[in-house]
């Protein structure tokens, strides 16, 4: 092997074959030919393998490791009395300590720590002097002609050191300086010849005319490329999409070309790629001809980067001045109520055919978490093509027909693709593409038509959602809602999100949200809501006040909601959060930056789309990456002599990776700490934590010093004889380390003198003070605790400097002494008690300080112990100055001196220089400050320290550290003026304001900035705080906490996707919290070698697990080298390796080096399955080493299941068992890849690493001692892994493993549907396309012609019993059917389809596929079956019957596995279909309503329905029509059948219990006259009016013939119904003249055939009022055990009658109870049996109201000549008659409401006979002369019903005041309390079943 460069050489590039420029821009796609857009979708062969695209990634920083597993999110750490270890960079466990330097800084100068460092062997260093340096040299890239470019060179470019972007008009005036490289670089030795990539079969038609172009299928419409190719319409005019055949049919005639297979092993070489002609684009049809003019050459151009300030060659000047407060006070803006609707920003995008044939489109249904792409943008619409859009129905499941065709089956391999997103200049943008059950719906109808992703959240009274993550994407539209808690309330809702991106984002600059309505009704305010469309990428908060307070500390509840920022790479391509595959490189190991381009190559070849480049700024002297010494200087690591690189020309490399390799980059951001050496410290160190600006830290400072002056006295032996030798060996060392802190070195400083007082200083003060003083007698102890007199910290920490308050010292003891025998030995006396008092405070101090040095001893030892014994540590045994007892927590100024001159320096002019280091504390809270002054953390030594960097002192805003606050925000814009995106370092321990701060400004600059961080907080809600307030994209995770490969796989389905099966969710949805998004590594920056904690043998299957999560992924560079060692941030002094295309020499890698090959195909089907919507994910643990991981595409149902054999021991350690065959119903289309390694030689298998590794001095090399073996494309037969048993005609593919797949391995298969499944998929698919929707989901229809026709045949009646019915109402019909029991669950509560959508409805929005519903739907077809049969027993659904068995039909032929998805699909549909056909039935003010009235309207069909045993009494057949249907009974009898109101469900829903005249009457006005129910209402009207009798309306009716009277109310409430159906039905009135067909037309008579005593309803009417005025008195018939169980004997006796005196109308008793509190006790061990809990006798104070309101309503009629009476009389028993009309009667109880009930707030003697009974005033009482005299006066529920109907009867101001007072005492959450809570009868526990003596 010849010799490889050494450091600091630029590597030599390799010579390439010359290539001719293209003649025109090309837009990049995939590396191999594909179909063209218009083909038709049939069968496709094996793709070609196309170019993965960029991703995001984020990593951590690494410190010497502590032992594994290290403490995490997943696994909890715990090390009790063990300190962290301090280190130069952080590490998360027990990081080794960092070194000091060995010599001290000279005097005057701070003193810097120097971390420790592995020794090595000397290495050959190379000068750093290259000759004429050109390596990166721009070479502008072929243009088109016209595009104003350099002349093309001579020789085609190799690198992207030679190849720059091309530059816009505006980049080329600032032009960064070139990149030189040395001579020798361009003497480049020739290589073979590179073949161009194959030409593509596919002949590129000519553009057609614009006016003739065909329809492009709804997945890949053509976008705007210039005016050779005619752009599309906007969207809003694209013509209606016509059905998939119908498409395929104007598809273009030529046949879909053939895709030939592309190279398996890599991607065509560059070279080949550039010499190329120009690719056809992917999924376009371009014209010919290329763009003529400069204009026409910028709309096919990219579009340049973010703006962001100017470059580095412009650096502004360092103000001292505050930058902008980010506490500024909030700016309120108000906007319109009915602004203009604001464009959607959504990036749009082109799919390949590849993926565009089995889903590219988006749809109207989607399933699980909100991880949808953004909705596309939407051109401006005219008014009329909005009106026409709003008037039709849209689409709704568009979805259904992604990748199906009815007269084939799907079997195309899932395609990568292109996501573009929309050209600058393009008119008609194209729909983003992301193929997953994530889809828009209703693009049916082409992008136009598409429906905005819509996520409704509600808000509820003191909801601060603060730790609840919400995701959502950029285009989609948020609604915010009030919940029940605000509907009445005033409520003003704002947000911070801009309304237009031109706006920018201000944190403290809110809008105030207009509310909108979708009711038609004014004034329903359930129907408002106010919406945010997401225009901006960021994080974004709400809140909202009551009462249009803007006052943002008055909230009442809060927010926040995260946006996805939209990734570019390429030319304007579109990376999606799930497709990202990123690689951490330490860039300082990266070489000068000449070479970074072959270096990274290696990524790039790998197969990642995403670089995480540590920070490039310049290191301090512990070279550790995070420890910068200058956060606005490149790292000089990158220079090469004569020529100084400036972040500029990283800028440029960037940019040219991001164009040409399609990799985004991201960087760190280090804003906690700097290094020791940083320049600015000097002038600047209040912008750190020292001991002049936090004395605080001094304490602590002087035991530093202490352990550092034991260090130096073991270091010299000095304690050797006592027990601590040199080197520390042995536990019994720490055990005589522990001793001498204690009883030696910390007893010198006696730290607790600074938190104590001088005793003698403050008695003597005392004693001045007292001496003057004469003491009071009023002065007393009594007056003042003595908790109160404590000690005052001292804020300058000096020793025994605090204090205590001379105040309360002096009250509390100068007191009079009489047995003091003079004044002076008073004083004595009360001096002396002031001492002990002292010396008790000063021992309660030291106590405590004692507690907080004995912890900090305990973890100093449990530092030394893990650095000097325990295995997984260092294992340093010899104490020095670079390996000290403990690793320092603060900079020293100076030389050592004695500890008493330290003691010194720490409060004089130097103090500013003793500067704490940063670190992080294990299990504190991340969201406190450990450097505060209430935090003892750095005394009791808990810091994991970084002695290199020192901890940023930023204060609460900039004003507190100006410099500090601007520095840091330059260094942020540039930043992200460079890279894609940030990773904030340390970002737990950041104080979160100032990340902030500095983040915001990161985004003016770049608003599509990709945040990562890594958090250890260990709660998932203190996560969500963070990533809420930072707007965090990505949250790192690592599979290397996991300790077993089932943790692995666990972790591999937690951190993405959805169940396979998920349900299908529509667009229009509840906005639920989400999980934050991951970005899982392998291994990052921080982890050891997999090699070291596991195995080398595991590393590619460990991948290959982690590449198959449904999330962001990534890796650290050197794991797929198979490194098996951690490459260190601090200690990694060599270079990484350089990318060959052949032959490897030393310092070089290839495909065929450690497992790359296999990474490259492995994130190749990563990206695959993120862009082609492989959103679903099964984890099956199938032995203790082997774990299958399925991910599953929902629109195909192609699923790809890889198995992986983890090797987390030795293959040889690892006991061979029989692995569960792998059976999947569907078809084996082919075995992706077959991937193993093995060692070279077999003793190797009982090894961690096999052979022998030996590190390379100046290259980071990985292990060369084992075999990998790949294979890719397999059919069955030629897999040495597995072997296919099923037949090709099962429905079970079975793959049984053979014994060559061996820990190490892993395959990966590619199975789709059976053509049976998919044709019934298809089917399932086209029946649920037909369904459409308007603006809002509920609002459902067909556009099936059969099914509409079906539907509109059924009526109200119907819809009940299809979507309702109790168990005992489908019982009620006889035909031994019930509601349908689920197994392990229960029986529905409905046998209707209300019964299955409530539970689908709760598992349907968490994915519990796991339910026992989901169970038994995958089991059997039992559920489809019974729902069909009940149907089927009725003619009017028997039609809906035969559809539903028709389209359940098809889910017969559907995996099991999907079934219960579909399931749910069709039911939803149809159900919300059929609902959708009750509020048409409804009438307007239902149909029209908001979702909560429309709600209320279903209850309309839910109660009233048809039960046969318990029908109407039969109304008078000399009725005027409409009469009731009818029915022939078993006898050939015509029985009426009117449908009846169910007084409860469902104990009171058939027989003698469901009709009850009371319930009844107080539902009908809702059920039925709101619902336009006119007919129905009528019938209930006049039927129970058939059954009055003793002048009253039948309690429970029973069919009428077994009526029971025994109620007081009801007559009243039949009353309000009848007035209520008058004033709401169109010519209402004319019932009053209906003929009334009497049962009993006098009370004691036999019941009457119908029509044999007909009388009118105003008849009747008037016989029930004349009753009441002459007063009834009656005993129940059958009186006794048989009608009521519980009544005693008395309590059958009824009377009512009216007050003369008052005009009230009163009855009852209190054995009965006559209204609707008529519960009856019934137990006889409390004594309660047969007495009424609420009597109510007397006038109870709603039928007061409701006479009241009968009385005025029928003066009324008889005025307008609609009704014939209007007087009723009374006769005594003398004969005298007393007659009064209604008018007066009405007038009587007007003038005596208000005397009789009114309690008033002021006490009244005059009008209060008993005001002893008063124990709460401004009500209304609840009765009047009942006879439990006290029951008058509790507060109850009722009076609000009086008040209702009869507001005129009580004074306004009254009303109120009693009204408010009921909100406040009697309503609750839940409803309304039916007593006053301080009433002394009150109980809010009511159990039914306690028959107990307390019931």
């Amino acid at each position: 092997m010849s010799e490889a460069p050494a450091k600091g050489k630029v590597i030599k590039k390799k010579k390439v074959k010359k290539a001719p420029a293209p003649a025109a821009p090309i837009d990049e796609g995939t590396s191999g030919p594909t179909l063209a857009a218009a083909a038709a979708p049939a069968p496709a062969p094996p793709p070609a393998v196309a170019t993965p695209a960029p991703a995001a990634s984020s990593v951590k920083k690494s410190a010497p490791q502590p032992p594994e597993p290290k403490p995490g999110k997943e696994q909890a750490s715990s090390a009790p009395n063990v300190a962290p270890v301090p280190a130069p960079r952080k590490n998360k466990v027990a990081p080794e300590p960092p070194q000091p330097k060995a010599a001290a800084a000279p005097s005057g100068e701070p003193e810097p720590a120097v971390p420790r460092t592995t020794p090595k062997a000397p290495a050959p260093k190379a000068p750093k002097v290259t000759q004429n340096p050109s390596a990166l040299k721009e070479t502008p890239e072929p243009m088109a002609p016209s595009a104003p470019t350099k002349k093309a060179p001579q020789e085609a470019p190799r690198t992207l050191q030679q190849v720059p972007l091309p530059k816009t008009p505006q980049e080329e005036s600032k032009v960064p300086k070139e990149l030189p490289v040395s001579k020798a670089s361009q003497e480049v030795p020739k290589t073979p010849k590179e073949a161009p990539a194959p030409k593509s079969s596919v002949e590129t038609p000519k553009a057609p005319k614009e006016e003739s172009a065909p329809k492009a299928p709804k997945e890949t419409p053509a976008p705007k490329a210039s005016k050779a190719v005619p752009a599309p319409k906007a969207p809003k005019e694209t013509p209606a999409p016509k059905a998939p055949q119908e498409l395929l049919k104007e598809a273009p005639a030529a046949k879909a070309p053939v895709a030939p297979k592309a190279p398996k092993e890599e991607l065509a070489p560059k070279a080949a790629k550039e010499a190329s002609a120009p690719k056809v684009p992917q999924a376009t049809l371009p014209s010919k001809e290329t763009p003529k003019t400069p204009q026409e050459a910028a709309a096919v151009r990219a579009p340049q980067e973010a703006p962001g300030p100017k470059t580095l060659q412009e650096k502004p000047k360092a103000s001292q001045e505050a930058p902008a407060a980010p506490k500024a006070s909030k700016e309120i803006i108000k906007v319109p109520a009915e602004p203009a609707a604001p464009k959607p920003a959504a990036p749009q995008s082109q799919v390949s055919p590849r993926a565009a044939a089995p889903a590219a489109a988006a749809s109207g249904l989607r399933q699980g978490h909100d991880r949808e792409v953004n909705r596309p943008v939407e051109a401006s619409q005219s008014p009329r093509q909005q009106e026409a859009e709003e008037a039709s129905p849209r689409k709704l499941t568009n979805f259904f027909k992604m990748g199906v065709h009815d007269d084939g089956v799907v079997t195309q391999e899932p395609q990568t693709q292109q996501v573009r997103a929309p050209a600058p200049t393009a008119a008609a943008p194209t729909p983003t593409t992301k193929v997953s059950s994530t889809v828009a719906a209703a693009q049916g109808e082409g992008p136009s038509h598409q429906q905005a992703q819509v996520r409704v959240l509600t808000l509820n009274h003191k909801d601060h959602l603060d730790s609840t993550l919400f995701r959502l994407q950029k285009g989609w539209i948020l609604q915010l809602r009030p919940g029940p808690t605000l509907l009445g309330r005033q409520v003003s809702v704002f947000t911070n999100h801009p309304e237009r991106p031109e706006d920018g984002f201000t944190r403290t600059k809110y809008r105030h949200l207009q509310w909108k309505s979708d009711s038609h009704n004014k004034g329903d305010d359930t129907a408002l809501y106010v919406e945010v469309t997401l225009v901006m990428a960021g994080s974004f908060h709400y809140y909202f006040t009551y009462d249009d307070s803007e006052n943002k500390d008055k909230a009442q509840g809060s927010g926040f909601f995260l946006v996805d920022p939209t990734l570019i790479v390429g030319t304007n391509e579109v990376l999606q959060q799930d497709c990202v595959q990123c690689q951490t490189v330490l860039s300082k190991n990266l070489g000068p930056l000449p070479d970074w381009e072959q270096r990274l190559q290696v990524a790039h070849e790998s197969g990642y789309n995403m670089i995480h480049f540590t920070p490039i700024q310049e290191l301090g002297d512990s070279n550790s990456s995070y420890s910068l010494k200058d956060q606005h200087k490149l790292n000089i690591e990158f220079q090469i002599p004569d020529n100084e690189f400036t972040f500029d020309d990283v800028e440029v490399l960037i940019k040219k990776m991001k164009q040409e390799w399609k990799m985004l980059s991201l960087t760190d951001i280090v804003l906690n700490h700097t290094a020791n050496e940083t320049p600015w410290l000097q002038e600047h160190p209040e912008s750190t934590y020292n001991c002049n600006n936090s004395p605080h830290l001094r304490p602590a400072y002087l035991l530093d010093r202490v352990l550092h002056h034991m260090t130096l006295e073991v270091m010299d032996g000095k304690w050797k004889d006592r027990g601590i030798p040199v080197a520390i060996k042995e536990e019994k060392h720490i055990e005589a380390v522990k001793n001498a802190l204690h009883n030696y070195f910390l007893p010198q400083v006696k730290l607790h003198e600074f938190y104590t007082v001088d005793i003698e200083k403050m008695v003597e003060e005392f004693r001045r003070r007292i001496s003057c003083t004469v003491p009071s007698i009023k002065t007393s102890a009594e007056e003042v605790s003595k908790n109160k007199l404590v000690i005052k910290q001292d804020p300058q920490y000096g020793r025994k400097t605090c204090t205590v308050d001379m105040d309360i010292a002096v009250r509390l003891y100068n007191l009079p002494k009489p047995e003091a025998s003079d004044e002076a030995d008073r004083v004595v006396r009360c001096c002396s008690e002031f001492r002990r008092h002292l010396e008790h405070l000063n021992e309660q101090r030291a106590s405590e300080i004692q507690a907080h040095l004995i912890k900090a001893v305990s973890c100093c030892l449990g530092t030394i112990r893990y650095q000097r014994l325990q295995p997984d540590g260092p294992k340093i045994a010899a104490v020095s100055k670079d390996n000290p007892l403990v690793p320092p927590y603060f900079t020293h100024y100076g030389k050592d001196t004695t500890l008493e001159e330290e003691e010194a320096l720490m409060f004089g002019p130097k103090a500013s220089f003793l500067m704490a280091h940063n670190g992080w504390v294990m299990g504190d809270d991340p969201l406190k400050n450990f450097a505060r002054e209430e935090s003892y953390v750095y005394l009791r030594r808990e810091l994991v320290a970084w002695g290199d960097s020192v901890k940023l002192r930023y204060g609460n805003e900039p004003k507190d550290s100006p410099y500090l606050w601007d520095l840091m925000r330059r260094y942020c814009e540039y930043t992200a003026r460079i890279f894609h995106g940030i990773r904030l370092d340390n970002c737990h321990s950041t104080p979160i304001h100032v990340a902030e701060y500095m983040l915001d400004a990161a985004r003016k600059v770049r608003p599509d900035l990709y945040v990562i961080a890594e958090l250890f907080t260990n709660s998932d809600l203190t996560d969500n705080i963070f990533i809420n307030r930072l707007g965090i994209n990505s949250l790192i995770r690592e599979a290397m906490s996991a300790p077993d490969s089932h943790e692995e796989g666990r972790l591999v389905y937690r951190y993405g996707g959805e169940p396979v099966g998920a349900f299908l969710l529509p667009p229009v949805r509840p906005l639920v919290p989400s999980i934050a998004h991951a970005m899982f590594l392998d291994l990052t920056h921080d982890n050891r070698s997999p090699a070291e904690v596991r195995t080398a043998w595991d590393m590619l299957p460990s991948t290959a697990l982690v590449s198959m999560a449904c999330c962001a992924t990534g890796s650290n560079r050197g794991y797929d080298e198979l490194v098996p060692h951690h490459i260190h941030v601090v200690d990694e002094q060599r270079v990484y390796a350089a990318w060959s295309e052949s032959s490897t020499q030393r310092g070089e890698v290839n495909k065929k080096s450690g497992i790359i090959e296999c990474k490259n195909l492995l994130n190749k089907l990563h990206f695959e399955l993120g862009a082609s919507g492989f959103n679903q994910v099964f984890v099956d643990q199938v032995t203790e080493h082997v774990v299958t991981v399925t991910r599953h595409n929902p629109v195909s149902h192609q699923s790809v299941v890889l198995v992986a054999y983890t090797s987390f021991r030795p293959p040889a350690q690892i006991k061979a068992t029989n692995i569960r065959p792998l059976k999947v119903q569907g078809r084996l289309e082919e075995i992706i890849f077959e991937m193993q390694v093995k060692g070279t030689k077999e003793e190797d298998a009982d090894k961690k690493i096999p052979g022998v590794f030996v590190p390379d001095l100046e290259f980071i090399n990985g292990l060369e001692n084992f075999n990998v073996e790949v294979k890719e494309h397999l059919t069955p037969a030629q897999s040495t892994f597995v072997q296919v048993t099923s037949s090709s005609d099962s429905d079970m593919t079975v793959c049984e493993y053979t014994s060559k797949f061996t820990p190490g391995s892993v395959i990966a298969f590619r199975l789709s549907l059976l053509p049976r499944a998919q044709s019934a998929v298809n089917k399932i698919r086209g029946t649920l396309s037909e369904f459409g929707y308007k603006s809002r989901i509920s609002e459902v229809t067909t556009h099936n012609p059969v099914l509409t026709d079906i539907v509109n045949g059924l009526s109200l009646v119907d819809l009940n019993r299809i979507l309702y019915r109790c168990d005992d109402e489908e019982k009620d019909e006889g035909r031994g059917w019930g509601a349908y029991n689920i197994p392990n669950y229960g029986p529905l509560l409905y046998c209707g389809l209300q019964g299955v959508v409530s539970v689908l409805s709760e598992i349907r929005v968490v994915n519990d596929l796991g339910h026992p519903l989901c169970g038994n739907l995958r089991d059997g077809d039992w559920l489809p079956d019974y729902i069909v049969g009940r149907l089927k027993f009725e003619p009017s659904t028997q039609r809906l019957a035969g559809w539903l068995e028709e389209v359940f039909g098809y889910l017969r032929d559907v995996p099991r596995y999907l079934i219960p998805a579909y399931f749910d699909s069709i039911v939803t549909s149809i159900y919300l279909t059929l609902i959708n056909r009750a509020w048409a039935l409804m009438g307007e003010f239902i149909s029209e309503g908001s979702n909560f009235v429309k709600a209320l309207g279903l209850c309309s069909v839910q109660f009233c329905g048809t039960v046969k045993s318990a029908l109407l009494p039969p109304l008078s057949p000399n009725l005027r029509d409409p009469k009731p249907p009818s029915f022939t009974d078993g006898s050939g009898n015509q029985i009426q059948l009117s449908a009846t109101i169910a007084a409860g469900l469902p104990h009171f829903s058939v027989g003698y219990m469901r009709n009850w005249g009371r319930d009844t009457f107080i539902a009908l006005p809702g059920n039925l006259l709101i619902t336009s129910r006119y007919e129905e209402a009528r019938w209930i009207i006049l039927g129970f009016a058939g059954t009055m009798r003793h002048g009253l309306i039948p309690n429970l009716l029973d069919g009428g013939k077994k009526a029971r009277f025994n109620c007081r109310d009801a007559i009243w409430f039949w009353l309000q119904a009848i007035q209520r159906y008058v004033t709401v039905v169109p010519n209402g009135h004319e019932i009053l003249k209906d003929k009334v067909s009497r049962l009993y037309p006098s009370d004691d008579c036999s019941p009457q055939e119908p029509g044999k005593s007909d009388q009118l309803l105003e008849e009747v009417i008037q016989e029930g009022l004349q009753r009441h005025f002459q007063g009834v008195k009656f005993r129940e018939r059958n009186a006794g055990f048989q009608i009521d169980r519980q009544m005693n004997d008395d309590g059958f006796n009824n009377n009512v009658g009216v007050d003369l005196e008052t005009g009230f109308v009163y009855g009852g008793s209190v054995n009965n109870c006559g209204t609707w509190m008529d519960k009856m006790g019934s137990s006889e061990l409390a004594g309660t049996k047969g007495k009424p809990a609420t009597p109510r006798d007397g006038s109870a104070v709603e039928i007061i109201g409701l006479c009241k309101s009968a009385l005025a309503f029928l003066g009324r009629m008889h005025k307008e000549g609609k009704y014939s009476y209007n007087t009723v009389e009374q006769c005594d028993g003398t004969g005298k008659v007393t007659k009064w009309t209604y008018e007066f009667w009405e007038k009587k109880i007007e003038e005596n409401f208000e005397k009789h009930f009114w309690v008033s707030e002021t006490p009244m003697p005059e009008s209060e006979p008993r005001p002893e009974l008063i124990h709460r005033r401004g009500i209304y009482k609840d009765s009047h002369n009942a006879s439990q005299f006290w029951a008058d006066f509790q507060l109850r529920c009722n009076f609000p019903i009086a008040i209702a109907v009869a507001p005129e009867m009580t004074t306004p101001k009254n009303a109120w005041v009693a009204l408010k007072n009921a909100e406040e005492i009697l309503l609750g959450p839940l409803g309304i309390k039916t007593l006053d809570p301080k009433d002394w009868a009150y109980n809010g526990n009511y159990d039914n079943s306690n028959n107990t003596a307390d019931s």
